[in-house]
């Protein structure tokens, strides 16, 4: 997520204390599945770590990595590759 999307939902859960969220890292179709993952899983995880420091409980969080395995764009171009490095992150 950008920034404001960031902090939008940091603020979101610092003013909800039920709800949970799930992070989902995603990559792009270049390299190895080993590798996606892993990529996935650290884009997951920056987010985490920003909200961790704006104050959300580590245990309302919980990461996923995707890697390449779920596509946002079906494509082999810079355009669908730009689109599926992300991470997604879901509010309960």
């Amino acid at each position: 997520p950008d920034r404001a999307k960031l902090v939008y939902h940091a603020v979101r859960l610092q003013g909800s204390t039920d709800l949970t969220v799930r992070l989902e890292g995603h990559a792009s179709e270049e390299g190895t599945r080993e590798y996606n993952l892993a990529l996935g899983e650290q884009r997951a995880t920056a987010v985490r770590d920003y909200l961790v420091i704006q104050g959300i409980d580590p245990d309302r969080i919980k990461v996923i990595s995707y890697g390449k395995e779920k596509p946002a764009v079906v494509g082999s171009n810079s355009m669908a590759w730009s689109k599926n490095r992300r991470a997604v992150t879901i509010i309960n």
